[in-house]
Formats: structure tokens, sequence, C-alpha cells
């Protein structure tokens, strides 16, 4: 488990909103992946997936949210990251929303 160090405020260029990733947020880091360090994305992305909501309380989807992490992959220059992680979170991520909204 990792505990965010610090407050994180992303602009969504593709939305036009924002995601607030609070000082003290908890998140399990890059599920079945290996963590990035010094990376936002994984915060950005735990932090809407969550509460599948952007910070003034519209919806974020498991595709926004799989579309949100690919943005700041790319923007970092990750790009073979960002386009596998981008694919791969929508497949799993969708899978994993509905087994919990099934529950």
């Amino acid at each position: 488990m990792y505990v965010n160090p610090e407050n994180i405020n992303y602009w969504s260029p593709r939305y036009q909103k924002w995601v607030i990733v609070e000082e003290g947020y908890a998140s399990d880091g890059a599920t079945g992946a290996i963590d990035i360090e010094n990376s936002i994305s994984w915060w950005v992305h735990d932090k809407v997936k969550d509460t599948e909501q952007f910070a003034d309380g519209t919806v974020c989807s498991n595709l926004q949210a799989s579309w949100i992490l690919f943005d700041i992959l790319k923007m970092e220059k990750r790009y073979v990251r960002s386009f596998l992680w981008g694919i791969s979170t929508f497949a799993f991520g969708e899978t994993k929303r509905m087994l919990k909204h099934n529950e």
C-alpha cells in the first residue's frame, strides 16, 4: 500500500476537468504491473477509479480513466507504456467494475 505524500491537482486537457488526489490518499499502486516511480499517472488513475468521478462530481467512466492514464504517461514520454497500460486498464478495469457493481 502506498500513501500519497503531497496533493496532486491534474487538469485533463481531454475532458477539461480536474482530478484532485489529496495528500494521504492510499493506493495499491499499479495492480498487476510494475510501479512507476516519479509518475502521477497511477495516483490519478486510482483516484478516479475509486471515486468514479472528477473533482467537480461528474461521472468518470472506466474508459475515461484509461484515457487519462494514457494521456499522463504520454505527457511523461512513456509512449509504449501509455499504449499498453491504456488498453489493459480499460480491459481489466471494466471487468473489475462490472464485478464490483454486481455484488
